[in-house]
């Protein structure tokens, strides 16, 4: 999402041009500066936004098909964890089998490190 949100940005600056043609007169150059900044990011990410639409049309049925085979095990097994803080992050073994294993004692006790704002 973070990669995304320049162009949000720019495209939330352009959908409005009418608007923009009125505000233009009264924008600091900063304000136009970043304006064309953002324009110039919006042109160059034109393309990469078209093969990313292509590629979702490709991949549509893969991952519809995925969805139903794969939702119903997913659903039981969202039913049957309680608590996925209580689990280390999935491994996947030589031979191909996934698997999670569940926290200690001590390691639930364990602080998960702060986050320092």
């Amino acid at each position: 999402m973070k990669q995304f949100a320049p162009f949000l940005i720019a495209l939330s600056l352009s959908t409005t041009p009418a608007l923009a043609q009125e505000q233009e007169e009264g924008l600091s150059l900063m304000e136009r500066g970043a304006q064309l900044f953002f324009r110039g990011l919006m042109d160059e990410m034109e393309p990469v936004l078209d093969g990313l639409e292509g590629m979702a049309r490709e991949m549509e049925p893969a991952l519809r098909d995925f969805a139903q085979q794969m939702g119903p095990a997913l659903r039981d097994l969202m039913d049957e964890v309680e608590d996925w803080s209580a689990y280390h992050p999935p491994e996947v073994l030589p031979n191909g089998d996934i698997i999670l294993r569940k926290k200690t004692p001590q390691e639930m006790a364990e602080p998960q490190g702060e986050i320092e704002l």
